[in-house]
């Protein structure tokens, strides 16, 4: 029987106008390499950092939400490693007094969560004169924001869940997009098998973080994986391969290790470092931060959190589960949602809404990624007009659609359509009164065609029915 424990370690970069210690543009989209670069950044000498503020702030306010302790002080130091894509040789990050400590998400422990620069971006295109690497430095500095989980994961699946709801939660504060296809995220994972002893269970209670009275495997890192279906694919190949090495006798090395994509293993890079090869010390360039002194990093606008979101759709009583994920998952439909909900109050109006989102509009952002939503008060107008039955359905699916109210047909002319459709569909008309229903849904069509769809069915059908007898 064998235990496993996984800790997750998590980089996002953070949505600020510029980098983390100087003015130039935090683009993530910025395709021409080495455009947002300047003396700073590139680490030229006798250039000088100045933090970012609005960082500090994103990342205490994902502190809070997840319940951590912000700090009172902080400060950066210097992890020195040598790299291309690092031009000082050494990256600015934190040690010892990281912005956040502790707090869950997910119901998963945290360690910390502290603020960094993040690296270049290294190609390695092959040319017909041979191998080659190039540095886009663009992305060199941009605000990153790390998280480290405590080691008290215990599947590749609750890896995904977590990783999805920091993503989600992220997107939900404004603090980041964390697109993992464009490298806004990235998780590093730290997986360790043991042999379970008799008195412990499969999978120790969560309370146990840190695996007290249990000794854990040797710990392996894979790094950079970019997306969600890597992450639960990477840790589970590791645990098999940890698993087969125990149970042949072998021995697992310490080390970091690479996800391939295309041969779904593993692979080994370097042997792991700690923390005493890299070398900290406070950057002697950066002043610390008294944040218990300065006000403005301790008052948030704090809006509804992922799983406060859940409970309240919950509530509802008419969503099924996939159709509350459905809502949060996108901020923008969330907010949409949750005006809408405010404007009608009534739950029949409500479900309506949440139709006419889930089907409708998502369905076109599906189709059109770019296409604008509908505003709040322009939504819950159709809603009204469709319930009430102003408007029919393929006529409110335009207007919401095109953002477009078109005038509800009046009522009062519906005989003469009926009439009208009546006449010139005689042999229609012989074929209802022998019977066939079907005739009824054509002189239905067209009718509702003359009207240019802006009728009410139910409304032209009792008008074609009178007529007819």
């Amino acid at each position: 029987m064998y235990k496993v424990t996984v800790g997750l370690e998590i980089h996002a970069e953070l949505k600020t106008a510029t980098k983390m210690f100087c003015a130039c543009r935090n683009d993530a989209d910025e395709k021409v390499p080495n455009k947002n670069i300047c003396p700073v950044c590139m680490a030229h000498p006798g250039s000088l950092p100045v933090i970012n503020k609005e960082a500090v702030r994103k990342v205490l306010l994902v502190g809070k939400a997840v319940g951590g302790t912000l700090a009172g002080y902080t400060e950066f130091d210097r992890k020195n490693y040598f790299y291309p894509d690092i031009p000082k040789g050494y990256q600015i990050s934190q040690y010892q007094h990281p912005l956040v400590s502790a707090g869950v998400l997910a119901g998963v422990a945290l360690t910390r969560i502290h603020l960094e620069e993040d690296t270049a971006r290294s190609q390695h295109p092959s040319t017909g004169s041979g191998d080659i690497s190039l540095v886009d430095y663009n992305r060199a500095g941009v605000p990153l924001l790390e998280l480290v989980t405590e080691p008290v994961i215990h599947s590749a699946q609750d890896a995904g869940v977590f990783a999805r709801e920091l993503q989600l939660l992220l997107r939900t504060l404004g603090a980041g997009e964390a697109n993992m296809e464009k490298g806004e995220m990235r998780v590093e994972a730290n997986i360790s098998v043991s042999k379970a002893t008799p008195s412990e269970s499969d999978f120790p209670s969560k309370s146990d973080s840190l695996g007290l009275g249990s000794k854990l495997g040797t710990k392996v890192e894979v790094k950079n994986l970019n997306s969600f279906r890597s992450v639960e694919r990477a840790i589970a190949y590791e645990i098999e391969r940890q698993s087969e090495l125990l149970r042949s006798g072998g021995a697992v090395a310490q080390e970091t290790r690479g996800w391939d994509e295309i041969k779904n293993a593993t692979y080994p890079q370097r042997k792991k470092e700690g923390s005493a090869d890299y070398r900290y010390f406070p950057d002697p360039d950066i002043p610390s931060l008294r944040l218990g002194e300065i006000s403005t990093f301790r008052h948030f606008d704090m809006p509804e959190l992922p799983w406060q979101q859940r409970e309240r759709l919950r509530g509802l009583g008419f969503l099924q589960e996939q159709d509350i994920e459905q809502l949060i998952v996108d901020p923008d439909l969330a907010s949409l949602f949750g005006a809408v909900e405010q404007i009608l109050a009534e739950p029949t109006l409500v479900k309506t809404a949440a139709n006419f989102i889930l089907n409708d509009i998502v369905g076109q952002k599906k189709k059109d990624s770019a296409w604008p939503l509908p505003g709040a008060a322009y939504l819950a107008e159709v809603v009204r007009n469709y319930n009430s039955g102003i408007m029919a359905s393929p006529q409110a699916k335009r207007a919401i659609l095109s953002g477009e109210m078109v005038a509800a047909f009046d009522d009062r002319e519906m005989p003469a359509i009926a009439r009208k459709v009546i006449d010139a569909n005689p042999a229609v008309v012989a074929d209802y009164k022998a019977g066939k229903g079907a005739a009824l849904q054509f002189l239905i069509g067209q009718g509702m065609r003359e009207s240019k769809g802006r009728s009410n069915p139910q409304a032209l059908t009792e008008a074609i029915q009178k007529i007819l007898g």
